[in-house]
């Protein structure tokens, strides 16, 4: 009988070591940014980036004590809700859901403010993710699917790997088949798939959050139990850590200013 693939341990990916030398380069990095670019994202003094520092903190310290209004009132303050902790007050009191959400929202203000000077925003979708191209006046949209955090942060790294060809058709020029594909069609999207997961891998951690790589396949009329695809995804995050000047430079600030923000120790 043939046993199925071990599966990488993600979580002991960025360890600290890992994300201090990590850290040192982007720091290094973004220092020769501000100095070659004027209008570049000082992280070190950038107010709306220290704001959102102390509003992820604040959220994490209280995920598991979310227990009074007092709660919805003062993230309010803090400026870090939408609409959806607009909805948490008339409960009285939040879920672990609504702060979700409201960590959620908190990812839309920080990707929206690094990039401001890209014509791209990320906003929340009701359905399916899809990526429409700018046109016009109008900039290009990263949608996610059903509002999800991990959601979010998946499609953000299909943005940073897509080149600026890439960016310029719906849905970067892939194609996708639905859940139910057949093995050759797995084989093709989990080669597409292994950069950007473990990209979002990388931004996951950085938010002190879990990963797991997702094939997308649950209907598949086949075994995809030996798939290595995991070890791809770990095997290229790695990649990544060791040689980080081969992150795309968008994947680089993203994951700057999660270190920077979220502090995870």
């Amino acid at each position: 009988m043939m046993s199925s693939i071990t599966q990488p341990d993600f979580s002991s990916l960025l360890s600290s070591i890992e994300r201090k030398n990590l850290l040192s380069y982007l720091d290094e990095h973004q220092s020769k940014k501000i100095n070659l670019v004027d209008d570049s994202i000082n992280f070190e003094t950038d107010s709306q980036l220290k704001k959102l520092s102390s509003q992820w903190q604040y959220l994490v310290n209280q995920q598991s004590t979310h227990t009074s209004k007092a709660f919805v009132t003062d993230v309010k303050k803090r400026g870090v809700a939408q609409h959806n902790l607009a909805e948490v007050a008339l409960h009285g009191k939040p879920s672990a859901e609504d702060i979700e959400q409201a960590m959620t929202d908190w990812l839309i203000l920080l990707f929206n403010h690094l990039f401001i000077d890209k014509p791209v925003i990320l906003v929340r979708g009701v359905g399916e993710p899809e990526y429409f191209p700018a046109q016009e006046h109008r900039p290009a949209r990263i949608e996610f699917a059903h509002g999800f955090f991990a959601s979010a942060l998946h499609e953000v790294s299909h943005f940073c790997v897509a080149g600026p060809q890439r960016r310029l058709l719906p849905d970067f020029g892939y194609w996708y088949a639905a859940d139910g594909r057949s093995a050759q069609q797995q084989q093709l999207f989990e080669r597409v798939e292994i950069k950007p997961q473990a990209l979002e891998c990388l931004f996951t951690l950085a938010c002190g959050r879990s990963f797991q790589v997702s094939q997308d396949n649950l209907f598949a009329d086949f075994d995809t139990s030996n798939s290595a695809f995991s070890e791809d995804v770990y095997q290229q995050a790695q990649t990544y850590l060791k040689k980080p000047d081969t992150l795309p430079p968008d994947a680089k600030t993203l994951l700057h200013a999660l270190l920077k923000v979220c502090k995870i120790s």
